[in-house]
């Protein structure tokens, strides 16, 4: 009577590593043409035009 241990297959999913890469690249792309600065000058612009002060 032996059992035979079942191997589980420990293979990496390469979608998940894909799509994370993938969005730091986009990440880092928009940090370096100053996007952030960008959105929150809009939303300063929009936030005094709404109480009236711009």
């Amino acid at each position: 009577m032996t059992r035979k241990r079942k191997q589980r297959d420990y293979s990496i999913r390469k979608a998940p590593i894909l799509v994370i890469a993938t969005a730091l690249v986009v990440w880092a792309a928009g940090v370096a043409t100053g996007e952030p600065a960008r959105v929150l000058e809009q939303a300063c612009q929009i936030c005094l035009s709404c109480i009236g002060l711009g």
